[in-house]
This record gives structure tokens, sequence and C-alpha cells, in this order.
């Protein structure tokens, strides 16, 4: 199966499931918060879910990312 998530999503979320605000991801990845938020709100349309504490419950139920 393909993955849902492109590199740099993951990337987000990995950090995400860490506990990571989104300006130390964007700090650690060399991003801006901009861009964090845009692969947040990205993944979580994908998901069909309504925030990212959803959308990090469904890629853990997907094995998109583990804890």
């Amino acid at each position: 199966m393909k993955n849902i998530l492109t590199k740099r999503e993951k990337e987000v979320f990995d950090l995400l499931i860490l506990n990571y605000t989104t300006e130390e991801i964007a700090r650690k990845l060399i991003i801006s918060e901009k861009t964090v938020r845009n692969h947040i709100s990205n993944v979580i349309q994908k998901l069909g879910v309504n925030s990212r504490g959803q959308a990090l419950i469904e890629l853990l139920k997907l094995n998109e990312i583990k804890l």
C-alpha cells in the first residue's frame, strides 16, 4: 500500500507525536511555521478529519507514524 504521507509530512507528524510545537518543528526542519501549518492542514484534508489530534490518531491507526 502506498504511503499516505509525503516524506516532509511524515517528518512533521513524527515531531508532532513527540509533542513538538509548530515553532519547534519549523526550527528543526528549517522551514517556516506557515509551511508546517500547511503540511498539517494538507494531512487533515487527506484524512478527512477536523483536527491535528484526530489526524495523529488516524495516522497511528494506519501505521503511518509510530509512538
